[in-house]
């Protein structure tokens, strides 16, 4: 599958995942979809991620923000039927909440 395809099915199960986290009672807003190598290597040196090889350089990776009841979440285990559904939608979608070596709670990605 092409680079474009892949993209355009990452976004429409983007979709399905944000209409998903409104149904389990979440706000949701957008976060960043698009990386520059350049910011990647700043991300690195502060320590915010631990990979050269973001799939966010793809556009195949989206960040979101998770409120409820006006408070932002900021951790795992809220977001964990967040995560499983994600991950049902196709084999290839991974939640950063899932990664071993750098738990990423706002990151949804699709492997490319």
């Amino acid at each position: 599958m092409s680079l474009v395809a892949e993209q355009a099915e990452f976004l429409k199960d983007a979709a399905k995942l944000i209409n998903k986290c409104f149904e389990l009672g979440f706000v949701v807003t957008g976060g960043e979809l698009f990386r520059t190598p350049e910011q990647q290597a700043i991300y690195i040196q502060k320590g915010l991620s631990k990979t050269s090889n973001s799939m966010h350089l793809k556009r195949c990776a989206l960040d979101l923000n998770f409120f409820k009841d006006g408070a932002m979440i900021g951790s795992r285990e809220p977001l964990i039927p967040v995560g499983q559904y994600w991950e049902s939608l196709n084999p290839k979608n991974r939640w950063g909440g899932n990664f071993k070596n750098f738990v990423d709670c706002p990151h949804f990605e699709r492997q490319v």
